[in-house]
């Protein structure tokens, strides 16, 4: 069985990054579909974390339709929620409690009205939801990746790792409830931030350091791109992404009592390792793949080319008797070609 690994479609985002908004990109993906069996939408599908969800509803609709009928009947879509999109689960996994044990369960199609809708738009392909994960093959675990923010302090995709793991050290094995739960600790609803600092004191102030420093500013990009630095935050942020956010996935695989020798996982919107690369196997031998992102993100891309470890349109194969590697459908577009019309002004 052929299979393709998306994922950060991030479809509908309010700053319209999103290149399957544009046609080009989209049809490269539909070809690319072409001897696939199985595709994998691995979380950040579409852009939910927003004040109008259904916008973004809305704007991903023709495309998931269009995934849908290129895959046909005889093909399968397993669609795996992120921290984006987790709002498509978020009543199941409240239901589920305690129960929710397994790190690949099957996710009733019903159990949201939007994951119903989203589901039906990918016919006449067939269709299941996983959470948080699947299984590709026996040696292979896919996860979207969002549990790693925990290993990492503040609590965000963007930190630095959280103590450090002995490399033969018995690692006590969690359920995957305790992630679900873990960050609405001290974070109910209505909690003041001074609930929140008496709570978790040096956790909470990095975070809302970090809330600052990423809150949208509106001349940032411009003088960024300017002065020339985004080749520098691309780099830092791929340093980081290395040495700390790869080292948490594998600790959350660990955790999760998950043996494999693969883990694919997107969430840091970083393809690799690309041609050429080579990415140091982890603790225990275990290798990590991620598909990267399909959002054309200026604050890293300015001035850049394609191969490039965050030039949209990255995937992850996997074919039978093979490692998983990574491809970039969009290698040969320049960026001209891939910002919309929102991103050049």
């Amino acid at each position: 069985m052929r299979t393709l690994v998306i994922s950060d479609l991030h479809l509908g985002s309010r700053l319209r990054h999103d290149v399957l908004r544009l046609p080009a990109p989209r049809e490269r993906l539909l070809s690319a579909l072409d001897g696939i069996d199985r595709l994998v939408l691995l979380g950040d599908t579409v852009e939910l974390l927003t004040r109008h969800p259904e916008r973004s509803m809305h704007a991903a609709e023709p495309i998931i339709r269009a995934l849908g009928q290129r895959m046909g009947a005889d093909r399968e879509v397993i669609v795996v929620p992120g921290n984006h999109d987790r709002s498509l689960v978020r009543a199941w996994v409240r239901a589920q409690g305690s129960r929710l044990v397994l790190p690949d369960a099957i996710v009733d199609p019903d159990a949201t009205p939007a994951l119903s809708r989203l589901l039906s738009w990918l016919a006449p392909a067939r269709t299941q939801a996983r959470y948080p994960g699947l299984w590709l093959d026996d040696r292979i675990w896919a996860t979207h990746g969002h549990y790693l923010d925990t290993h990492l302090i503040p609590e965000s995709s963007i930190g630095m790792l959280r103590g450090r793991s002995r490399r033969n050290a018995p690692v006590a094995c969690v359920p995957v409830q305790r992630y679900e739960t873990r960050r609405r600790r001290g974070r109910a609803a209505g909690d003041s931030l001074g609930a929140r600092l008496l709570a978790r004191p040096v956790g909470t102030t990095l975070e809302t350091i970090a809330e600052l420093v990423r809150a949208p500013l509106p001349h940032l990009p411009g003088l960024l791109m300017k002065a020339r630095l985004t080749s520098v935050t691309a780099t830092l942020l791929d340093v980081q992404m290395r040495h700390a956010a790869v080292p948490a996935i594998v600790r959350v695989a660990n955790r999760l009592g998950i043996e494999a020798d693969w883990i694919v996982f997107g969430h840091v919107h970083r393809r690799g390792p690309l041609a050429g690369e080579e990415w140091a196997a982890q603790a225990g031998g275990v290798r990590v793949a991620n598909p990267g992102s399909w959002l054309y993100e200026p604050l890293l891309l300015d001035r850049a080319t394609p191969p490039h470890p965050y030039w949209p349109g990255g995937a992850v194969v996997i074919e039978p008797g093979r490692e998983p590697r990574t491809v970039g459908l969009l290698d040969d577009f320049g960026s001209a070609a891939l910002r919309t019309e929102t991103a050049k002004r």
